[in-house]
């Protein structure tokens, strides 16, 4: 909004600032990070009086987790009102790219609220059927994909290749719905312990900020190799916006935390972050920047498909998170260290960046 009246003022003394998407992205990243740390401590108390009794904790889980019990969920509230503001106030309302991307952050945003309430309101840890919001998200990703494919191409690129490797057409919309759908539930998946989830999600958009720039602008696309999408720049302010709201969400998510994510926040950021990695066509490398999501997501697919052939379990427990804690690996630690790969992977994700 502030951008769109610089432009119409002309952009005047230090209104200029707003032409630089560097600036615009900083001020979002602190815009964010000052509503999160501002509406906190009375969005948490007031959801820990709407909710009771809180996140119901799964009885089948590791045990040191029955301490959680009142814990209040639903915090990803926070995070995509922190967020919205933010990229409204720094954003060019004309870019149909962050218009996606909001489109699936708000839409899976709404999935994961319903599954949040249901299980509030029945005391469960099952929530929304698994088929009704897969048919959902797929349903918002596939619109949000063809809304950035009417303005970009369909091209599939590779890491440490160079230049395109096929041209999906209209398939790339299925393509892409599959990975804004699959990223999504990865992170979802990943929000077992407090803090687990939320560090990684900001060192990828940390480095979905700098590709989704290096992808917005026509000269280093070309030194660097990468595809360039004109426009696709202002991605850079979303990924800022989700880094200073997921700052401010830390701070009250720290062990012990004060308040949960929940489906709410996990669904929303996963998909955003799939959504950005379609809209740059960095859909390979997101697969190494949020390499730790997916080996999440793996561990239950694997322990799933192996306990139906043979009856055994691969894990002690899924997600692969879990069967750290019960090997003797403390919470914190398992945190701790799962944000060292979420760290090393991202680096590694960056790389490929100039090894074409």
């Amino acid at each position: 909004m502030l951008y769109w009246i610089a432009d119409y003022l002309g952009f005047p003394g230090i209104l200029n600032l707003l032409r630089y998407l560097t600036f615009r992205t900083g001020a979002a990243v602190a815009t964010a990070l000052l509503i999160g740390l501002v509406i906190g401590p009375k969005f948490i108390g007031w959801l820990r009086v709407r909710q009771g009794k809180g996140q119901p904790i799964r009885a089948d889980g590791p045990q040191t987790h029955l301490a959680k019990v009142g814990t209040p969920t639903m915090g990803g509230l926070m995070i995509l009102t922190a967020v919205a503001f933010s990229v409204l106030l720094w954003m060019d309302l004309h870019n149909i790219y962050v218009w996606a991307c909001l489109l699936v952050t708000g839409g899976f945003g709404l999935i994961g609220f319903l599954d949040d309430y249901d299980k509030v309101k029945k005391r469960s840890s099952k929530g929304v059927s698994a088929r009704a919001r897969l048919l959902a998200e797929f349903t918002i990703a596939a619109v949000a994909t063809a809304l950035v494919t009417s303005h970009a191409n369909t091209d599939l690129y590779l890491p440490f290749v160079n230049g395109p490797v096929v041209d999906l057409g209209w398939f790339y919309i299925l393509f892409g719905a599959f990975v804004i759908v699959a990223f999504g539930n990865a992170v979802n998946l990943t929000d077992g312990l407090d803090g687990l989830a939320i560090m990684p999600v900001i060192i990828a958009c940390i480095a979905f900020m700098l590709i989704a720039y290096l992808v917005g602008n026509a000269k280093y696309a070309a030194y660097l190799g990468i595809p360039y999408v004109a426009g696709a720049g202002n991605l850079s302010i979303l990924c800022g916006a989700i880094v200073g709201a997921g700052l401010a969400f830390l701070w009250f998510n720290a062990p012990p935390a004060a308040v949960f994510m929940g489906d709410t926040g996990s669904l929303a950021l996963g998909g955003a972050i799939g959504t950005i990695a379609v809209t740059a066509h960095h859909e390979f490398v997101l697969a190494i920047i949020g390499g730790l999501f997916v080996v999440e997501a793996l561990s239950v697919v694997i322990q799933v498909f192996w306990f139906k052939r043979t009856g055994r379990r691969v894990f002690r427990m899924a997600p692969i998170h879990h069967h750290f804690e019960q090997l003797g690996w403390s919470e914190p630690t398992v945190v701790i260290r799962f944000w060292i790969v979420a760290f090393v992977l991202a680096l590694a994700g960056l790389s490929t960046l100039k090894l074409r």
